[in-house]
């Protein structure tokens, strides 16, 4: 069971929007069949990757560069033995981020997602991290975005890393969610740049148009980082085993 009670994460909505573009295939190399592109993300490959009954692609692409699918999982809480989930999680990267890696070589997954600077290093590593958070359990956006607020202020200033600048970043993205409503299958995205401490959160729901709000503080975009995909103290520790699992298979080949 994951600890942190976590909240948002369902099967994947779709938007209709569709556009053709090259199409990648599941190992990076050009393939002349159709990429569908579903909201702003370019989707290759067919085979779909079931978490807890919800598909995520293989592989996206938000620039140019195809992004993996290296870990996947998801938040719950158990109350009275009865399993509550609440999100579905996706962690898309750049393979070459095992290049980064490499100090790891030969370790096992089990005893990578025990260790919090592998996942430090993950983190800082330079380049491009997507998120791809599926709501299961619906929830008001706002109670997403208190939560969000008060883990990441709790770790900057558990850092000494909170001040004024922070705050403001903060409360923006507590406005960017007080007013959505996620239902089952919306979906809330956070992309993150090789080339600058920023990041892009969106949020996409059946009949609505995608909406976005770009997080430019560095410290609040690290804590979001580590919100996720910060090993032991991550949100998700099916995610976090996930991505251990699958960065060692990487690195031993």
């Amino acid at each position: 069971m994951d600890h942190e009670i976590p909240i948002l994460h369902a099967p994947t909505y779709l938007p209709p929007q569709t556009r053709t573009l090259r199409a990648l295939s599941s190992h990076s190399s050009l393939s002349a069949s159709p990429t569908t592109y579903y909201a702003g993300l370019a989707i290759m490959g067919t085979e779909m990757v079931n978490v807890d009954e919800i598909p995520f692609p293989p592989q996206i692409a938000i620039t140019t560069k195809p992004l993996s699918l290296l870990g996947h999982g998801i938040t719950d809480i158990e109350i009275h033995f009865l399993q509550i989930k609440f999100t579905a999680i996706g962690v898309y990267l750049e393979p070459e981020i095992v290049g980064h890696l490499q100090q790891w070589k030969g370790k096992p997954g089990n005893e990578l997602a025990e260790n919090d600077d592998f996942f430090e290093a993950l983190i800082a590593a330079p380049v491009e991290k997507f998120l791809r958070v599926v709501v299961i359990k619906e929830i008001k956006g706002s109670q997403y975005g208190v939560q969000l607020e008060s883990v990441v202020r709790d770790r900057l200033a558990e850092a000494d890393k909170y001040e004024e600048e922070e705050e403001e970043a903060l409360e923006k993205i507590v406005e960017f969610f007080q007013s959505k409503y996620m239902k089952k299958n919306s979906i809330i995205t956070f992309y993150f740049p090789s080339t600058s401490p920023t990041a892009e959160i969106g949020f996409a729901t059946e009949g609505k148009e995608e909406s976005k709000i770009k997080v430019e503080n560095a410290n609040v975009v690290e804590m979001i980082k580590k919100w996720y995909m910060g090993g032991s103290r991550g949100v998700s520790a099916t995610t976090i085993s996930s991505l251990a699992n699958t960065i060692s298979t990487e690195l031993a080949k």
